[in-house]
């Protein structure tokens, strides 16, 4: 049964003996210490017998890949990182990880990579061998590589079958001029299908940020922070650091509103706008401002829902928020609409919301409530050793401090009214503007209509 948020409370104020832990968004100590080499090492005993879970935290994602062809590589990685060493080849190490219980797995974002496996707490010492091998000595043949190229080319081509994949990748390139946000983490079709000629290059892409200095271990579960040190010293404490510091270009300011589309006959039109957001930051009350505003904004419960989706039918789901990103990315609005011939009065009606947001403060209890939920079902969900690593490894790669998830939480509680109005007149502004749509149509551009951007920027 899941542990009600007071049980989850309660028990970590008795765990830790301190209740100043328990007001933290995570009540249990995140225990850190940092080798010699840099790699930093994060422990989390919780009570969940005879279980562990064991992230590895890259960060490097797809905004790393700054060599133009060359992009699509940290995605590679996540594959290539399963085909094995001369220690554990490819089948040897699937069976050895069936024998501790844990099933391993890995995913990659705009500003990370990130490893995964949970499983038997009493293996945690096979767990530590098997990672530590592969990042510091993983091998593979030029064959061995572009098999793995095709693969990769593969997951593209059946990805971007869908049109909101092709319409996301069109809205990056559209958005961003310099920045490396500018392609997605899959990359770009032509660098995939030239992949398999750039073996000497993956070797320098391994060489470069599977160091140390880029990774952070975080262990969760029946385990104690003395163990885990221990473990991390024998299998990681030789691991040599580098030198390589990944330079990305900030992305040049938008002057003007920006448009994409794709046509696609018999899929549901579409409509996706975008604002240029703040990076993530656990120092200031921008993104914790935008977070409760957009949820007031968008959620099934606002009044845009209850009017565009409910009432007059003119769409069949809104939703909206901004991302958290090592550098200024996305606050996206995102909206599925009946007919076509109703986009531009259902993109009116966001933008008069959002221009509202601008001057009109929201009820003060409708933001206690929004904060209040916000809350509580982030801290509902973190309630095994799996998802308390997951939550953490995101602010990890945000950061480097794991943390910052309390530091972020505690911001969401000084939130105002006169905040969420300062950030929505501060990002959201026509000239950021980036507008994806997917219509049957050949082109579709509000650029000229006369109510494109109705009041939107109109000075108090």
């Amino acid at each position: 049964m899941k542990r009600t948020l007071l049980m989850l409370l309660l028990g970590a104020a008795f765990i830790s003996g301190t209740p100043d832990q328990a007001k933290k968004i995570l009540p249990y100590p995140i225990l850190q210490k940092k080798l010699e080499n840099g790699l930093n090492v994060v422990t989390v005993p919780y009570p969940s017998p005879g279980l562990a879970a064991f992230y590895i935290v890259v960060r490097a994602g797809s905004r790393d890949e700054i060599e133009a062809g060359r992009t699509g590589f940290a995605h590679f990685f996540e594959h290539m990182m399963f085909r094995g060493t001369d220690k554990y080849p490819k089948e040897q190490y699937s069976e050895i990880l069936k024998s501790t219980g844990a099933s391993a797995n890995a995913n990659t974002s705009l500003d990370r990579t990130l490893y995964h496996m949970t499983g038997s707490a009493d293996k945690l010492d096979v767990m530590f061998d098997l990672e530590a091998d592969r990042f510091q000595n993983l091998n593979y043949s030029v064959d061995g590589f572009k098999t793995e190229a095709g693969a990769v080319k593969g997951e593209y081509t059946k990805n971007s079958a869908s049109p909101y994949v092709q319409l996301n990748e069109k809205i990056s390139e559209t958005a961003f001029k310099t920045h490396t946000y500018g392609h997605t983490t899959m990359g770009y079709f032509k660098d995939i299908v030239d992949m398999p000629n750039q073996y000497d290059y993956s070797r320098e892409f391994f060489k470069r940020f599977y160091r140390p200095e880029y990774c952070t271990i975080i262990v969760v579960g029946d385990v104690t922070q003395e163990r885990v040190n221990e473990l991390s010293q024998k299998y990681f404490g030789d691991w040599k650091p580098g030198t390589y510091v990944s330079k990305v270009q900030q992305e040049t300011p938008q002057t003007e509103p920006r448009y994409t589309h794709i046509k696609k006959e018999g899929f549901p039109p579409y409509m996706d706008i975008n604002f240029k957001g703040p990076a993530f930051s656990d120092q200031n009350m921008d993104m914790p401002s935008l977070d409760v505003l957009c949820s007031i904004l968008f959620s099934e419960k606002s009044d845009l829902y209850k009017q565009l989706v409910l009432q007059e039918q003119k769409c069949r789901f809104i939703n909206g928020g901004a991302q958290n990103s090592r550098d200024p990315y996305l606050i996206s609005i995102g909206a599925s609409v009946a007919k076509e011939q109703d986009m531009m009065y259902v993109k009116t009606t966001i933008m008069n919301a959002l221009e509202s947001a601008k001057s009109k403060p929201f009820a003060a209890n409708v933001i206690a409530e929004t904060k209040m939920n916000l809350r509580n079902s982030f801290a509902m969900g973190i309630d095994n050793p799996t998802s308390i690593a997951e939550a953490l490894s995101a602010y990890t790669w945000l950061t480097g401090d794991p943390e910052s998830i309390n530091r972020t939480y505690a911001l969401y509680e000084k939130v105002t009214a006169e905040d969420m109005m300062r950030v929505a007149q501060k990002y959201f502004m026509s000239n950021t503007l980036t507008i994806g749509t997917i219509t049957p149509s050949e082109s579709f551009n509000f650029e000229k209509s006369p109510s494109a951007t109705p009041q939107i920027d109109k000075q108090k």
